[in-house]
């Protein structure tokens, strides 16, 4: 049995944990799982804007357990198929902004990005922080990293 035969999207934290399942795409699951987040983000466009934040901060307060536990049913540290944490990355990447289709596309595209480059404090976090957390924290800080540019930029766009 592979490793990603042993999620079971019955299970309510691996299907959370996968994404809905798009983590356990064969190639890119972290893209995929960001992929899997933009509808979701996109129900909260015209929602007020606490709303979103709200979404983001539940998405990273639970995404701890969520990842930990998946991990460890499956006795793999942070694997590829675990993209809960692109979701609040991504949600985080995208508070920052009005919603826009540029901002979707460069929000998308600058979190992704900072999660695959992993510049420093990412690659760091993403060394010595292990569990749950340690699953997480990269790609909030790389949502954070990608946000900041992001808002930065939009005087220009």
């Amino acid at each position: 049995m592979t490793e990603q035969t042993r999620f079971n999207l019955c299970n309510k934290v691996h299907l959370l944990a996968t994404g809905f399942g798009s983590g356990l795409a064969p190639v890119s699951p972290g893209t995929f799982g960001t992929l899997a987040a933009v509808p979701i983000y996109l129900m909260f466009v015209y929602a007020p804007e606490w709303a979103l934040w709200l979404l983001t901060l539940v998405t990273c307060l639970v995404g701890p357990y969520i990842c930990g536990k998946a991990a460890d049913d499956i006795g793999v540290h942070d694997h590829k198929s675990i993209v809960w944490d692109e979701f609040a990355g991504f949600f985080l990447t995208m508070c920052f902004v009005p919603f826009s289709w540029l901002n979707l596309f460069l929000g998308f595209a600058l979190f992704r990005f900072f999660d695959i480059i992993k510049p420093w404090p990412i690659s760091y976090l993403d060394k010595h922080v292990h569990g749950g957390l340690g699953i997480m924290i990269d790609d909030i800080v790389a949502g954070l990293m990608a946000g900041a540019l992001l808002y930065i930029s939009q005087p220009y766009l």
